[in-house]
């Protein structure tokens, strides 16, 4: 749930205890590179020997984990950044969404909302959950249906977009590429 970028509202992480530090959840891998690489450059002297002595073990870990999907972001086998985190969630959350039961028990909408509150508290990027908890106050979750939670979070989704200056996505299409797969077979 990626909001738009803006700096954090506190010097504290969601923990509360440890320091904010420009942390991968929180930048693009872009800004987060060049924020290391230039903290990097004033400890190079010990940087160089630590590196040495692991440099075969790192590039045997990222051989083994090659096919590791991050178009655009960072290497294979490195922590994801904020774009990654955010698209891999919304990936999640539609899925989760797409396969609700399309008549749930009390219990199941119950977990559904209990879920969705505590991802709003728990969520890596602190701005986002920031965000998501005022979302999830103005439009709390709607749980009656498969149907009613899938477009609920299409609406999420999208103003999320707006913020980000993203497109909106067609709403009457969710379970078609969630769920279903495309009309044209490209999915099969």
């Amino acid at each position: 749930m990626p909001a738009a970028e803006q700096p954090l509202p506190n010097n504290h992480h969601q923990n509360g205890k440890e320091p904010a530090a420009p942390c991968r959840t929180c930048m693009d891998f872009k800004s987060w590179s060049k924020q290391q690489r230039k903290s990097l450059s004033t400890s190079a002297g010990t940087a160089s020997v630590a590196k040495a002595g692991s440099e075969g073990e790192v590039t045997a870990h990222r051989k083994a984990d090659s096919s590791d999907d991050r178009s655009g972001g960072s290497p294979p086998n490195c922590p994801i950044d904020k774009e990654q985190l955010g698209r891999y969630t919304w990936g999640l959350l539609h899925t989760i969404a797409a396969y609700y039961p399309t008549t749930p028990t009390d219990a199941e909408e119950r977990n559904v909302r209990t879920f969705f509150t505590s991802l709003s508290k728990l969520y890596p990027c602190e701005y986002c959950a920031k965000d998501f908890q005022q979302e999830l106050k103005e439009m709390p979750p709607e749980t009656k249906s498969q149907h009613a939670l899938s477009q609920w979070l299409c609406r999420i989704h999208n103003r999320v977009n707006v913020k980000l200056g993203k497109p909106e996505f067609d709403c009457t299409k969710v379970n078609e590429r969630w769920r279903d797969g495309w009309l044209d077979g490209s999915c099969d």
